[in-house]
């Protein structure tokens, strides 16, 4: 049995944050200065060299870690849980933007391995 997990494909976890800021590839290769094509390729490629993807996460307004850390999985859940079923109002509609939601937590988890890894030093 293997349980070596997948490294993410940081080509797709860009894609999806893009069309989650609602960014066409045109729109985001004209600010990077690349073709369009260039951002197809980059989006289908499972690793990208640390300059580009510095230079893509500016633009999406995330951090690189955000980018190689994305879950589509954490989004949705963020997303579904927004929905309010009661007499008065449904809300079908994101009140927030959930890559923000995503950062933030991803941002706790960084701070709370730290906070760990310290306490292990110190035994």
């Amino acid at each position: 049995m293997n349980t070596t997990t997948k490294p993410k494909h940081i080509g797709r976890n860009i894609s999806r944050i893009r069309e989650l800021r609602g960014m066409k590839q045109e729109a985001l290769a004209m600010a990077i200065g690349v073709s369009q094509q260039t951002i197809s390729n980059i989006e289908g490629s499972e690793t990208i060299d640390d300059d580009k993807l510095q230079l893509i996460a500016k633009e999406l307004g995330v951090s690189a870690e955000a980018i190689k850390g994305f879950s589509e999985d954490v989004v949705f859940q963020i997303i579904g849980n927004t929905y309010n079923d009661n007499a008065s109002s449904i809300n079908y509609g994101c009140t927030f933007n959930p890559i923000d939601k995503l950062i933030e937590a991803y941002e706790e988890n960084k701070k709370l391995y730290e906070r760990l890894l310290e306490a292990e030093k110190k035994k």
